[in-house]
């Protein structure tokens, strides 16, 4: 019993350092993959990013809702559509995505925090909205629908939220031009989240445990990446699928002024607090 308290003890002196160089400072959580269909996983994260707060981190959270999103198209009879790996969202789309969005999946995130002991703020297209976007198109101009690249964060009113001790949690819906709704790619939006906050990090939490240098080999996790690597890796084709769009939108953060990002499993218990509060690490971060 004592050995095991000794060995709770040291874990905490090993986190001081981090807690002291990270007080005060923001830090992007994006959730997403099918982790969060698992309840008590989402629960694990939740608490810890409670934790993060109480321990003087900033953290806000940005989060999607993929999984959430097709059930209940699939519900209203709806075949999604689409277009180079792009959902096309209509207007009878976008009222489910909102539905599924703003009330569904962000309030569970809300719920599970404020039970986790955290103060925490929905901030949706349904609410009070904290992003503005422009209506994009595919690769090759084709027509998406209501669906939209963010162009403006409202760093005012989520930094406000920080400074009161409230944890904004951030649907990825954005209003466009004349008011229109657009829905926004999650990745996308927390990485726009990240560059305007100026964030400390951003950190994706999702179904992976990181970035391989080979994708079949889970004994081939890179724990550290420079921009530079990872750039190179997207080149050379040794990052596939859906984990091209998320690296992309890292680097992005880091090229606008984030000091690090991460990638981790959320289904890795406390994966968030050992990747932050740890010497190792669990997942990969990519460093400028």
């Amino acid at each position: 019993m004592q050995q095991e308290a000794i060995a709770k003890a040291a874990v905490l002196i090993e986190a001081l350092p981090y807690i002291r160089r990270f007080r005060g400072r923001i830090v992007v959580v994006k959730l997403g993959g099918s982790f969060m269909d698992v309840p008590d996983d989402l629960a694990a994260v939740c608490a810890d990013i409670a934790f993060m707060r109480a321990v003087g981190i900033y953290p806000v959270v940005v989060h999607g809702g993929g999984k959430a999103i097709s059930r209940a198209m699939e519900e209203a009879g709806l075949e999604p559509r689409w277009i180079d790996g792009l959902r096309f969202t209509g207007p009878e789309e976008l009222r489910i995505v909102e539905d599924a969005l703003a009330t569904d999946v962000n309030r569970g995130i809300v719920n599970l925090l404020e039970t986790a002991g955290a103060r925490a703020e929905g901030l949706t297209s349904k609410g009070r909205c904290p992003l503005q976007a422009q209506p994009m198109t595919g690769p090759a101009g084709q027509d998406l629908g209501l669906v939209g690249r963010v162009t403006r964060v409202d760093h005012l009113l989520i930094r406000g939220l920080c400074d009161l001790g409230t944890i904004p949690v951030i649907a990825p819906l954005a209003l466009g031009p004349e008011g229109r709704k657009l829905n926004c790619n999650a990745d996308e939006a927390a990485a726009a989240v990240a560059r305007t906050l100026e964030a400390e990090k951003l950190v994706n939490v999702s179904d992976t445990h990181g970035i391989r240098r080979r994708a079949d080999d889970e004994a081939s996790l890179l724990t550290h990446l420079s921009e530079a690597e990872a750039e190179r890796l997207l080149a050379d084709g040794a990052i596939t699928g859906g984990m091209i769009p998320k690296v992309g939108t890292m680097l992005q953060a880091l090229k606008g002024g984030v000091k690090k990002c991460h990638v981790i499993s959320g289904r890795v218990p406390h994966s968030l607090l050992l990747e932050i509060y740890t010497d190792r690490g669990v997942g990969t971060e990519i460093v400028p």
